[in-house]
């Protein structure tokens, strides 16, 4: 028996209640949560913005040690430190045989899955396939990878989701080259990771926007060297402090329609805006025809930062290691199981950056 966020019905409110996890069958491995971290993801599959199986444990973005593997199980042992891959490639769809592993068509077949049952028998499903809010759980082989060399087994967690999508939306997404200009709108955990790439990148003016005063220090830490205070105004701030024409990039980590449209007006003619933030269905955003032409841009969405885990992590290992990146500046408040609900109302308020569950040691 662990302790688990139970996620009881789309809508409803998170029970922190024990589970009973199966030891690992064939092709799975045992993990004992060391930290995860709480994502706007996370609040989108609470709330119906995104589906998920119900009853489920959420958490997608962790990492922890192997506790026991199944048969056939050889890439990690017992007592091997590894980060949670909450969307692993099948390797066999069309996506991944041409190399697009972040949009493998099988990535999220085991969040169906029946992993766990409630002390009273109730089935559960793993929210995104890796359950990271328990201290265990059992997941399948592919959805673990070894933490680099370097990295604190904690701070490995940001790993797996908000490093991994910043990065992502910078180097493969957007291709930041050096000198570029880089407007960031949302200063949350993924917000401060991609703030962090651009400033690795080498991108000259650095503009953050968010809707809060307070997340200057933070943004200015991660690497902005400009702070906008969003507003109706956005976009033209955005364009005097560019030397009037926009930004190279404007990458969204918002997922609201009006944002994404600002990001869009705050790029440049024939710049680039990313969209990394996942909005619902009834978040329209309109251009007209001409505009399109007329500007040139480039509108993009970014799944999980356009990432492949096993080729992106040992990149971002050397850069931890040379302390380029630093994945604790992201985190703004460590918390328990018990903390997730408040993380999430910190999110719906716009304060702070990464919550991080901070699982005891045994």
């Amino acid at each position: 028996m662990i302790r688990a966020a139970v996620l009881p019905a789309v809508g409803s409110p998170l029970e922190i209640t024990g589970i009973e996890l199966p030891e690992p069958g064939p092709g799975q491995v045992r993990v004992r949560l060391a930290a995860a971290g709480v994502c706007h993801s996370d609040l989108s599959l609470s709330n119906g913005t995104m589906r998920v199986p119900v009853p489920a444990v959420l958490g997608h973005e962790g990492a922890g040690t192997v506790v026991s593997v199944g048969e056939g199980v050889t890439h990690v042992a017992p007592g091997d430190g590894v980060v949670l891959n909450w969307a692993p490639s099948c390797g066999t769809c069309h996506h991944c045989t041409i190399g697009e592993v972040w949009l493998c068509a099988n990535a999220l077949t085991g969040a169906a899955n029946v992993y766990a049952r409630t002390q009273h028998g109730t089935e559960l499903h793993p929210g995104l396939n890796v359950a990271a809010f328990a201290e265990e759980t059992v997941v399948a082989a592919n959805c673990v990878l070894p933490v680099p060399d370097g990295v604190p087994l904690t701070d490995a967690a940001l790993l797996g989701c908000a490093v991994l999508t910043g990065w992502g939306a910078v180097h493969h997404s957007a291709r930041v080259r050096e000198g570029e200009s880089v407007a960031v709108f949302g200063v949350g955990g993924v917000g401060l990771a991609t703030l962090q790439a651009a400033r690795i990148a080498g991108a000259s003016t650095i503009v953050a926007v968010d809707v809060s005063p307070e997340k200057e220090a933070l943004a200015r830490a991660a690497g902005a060297t400009e702070y906008v205070v969003a507003s109706e105004t956005t976009a033209k701030e955005i364009r005097k402090l560019t030397g009037g024409h926009g930004a190279d990039v404007s990458v969204e980590c918002v997922g609201r329609a009006a944002t994404i449209r600002t990001a869009w007006e705050a790029t440049r003619r024939g710049g680039r805006t990313t969209v990394v933030g996942i909005g619902g269905k009834d978040q329209q955003v309109t251009f007209n025809a001409l505009e399109i032409f007329h500007w040139g841009r480039t509108l993009s969405g970014c799944v999980y930062g356009n990432s492949d885990p096993a080729r992106d992590l040992p990149v971002l290992a050397g850069h931890i290691r040379a302390g380029r990146l630093d994945l604790g500046a992201l985190v703004t408040e460590r918390i328990t199981l018990e903390g997730i609900p408040g993380a999430f109302d910190n999110m719906l308020a716009g304060k702070g950056g990464r919550a991080l569950v901070v699982f005891p040691t045994p």
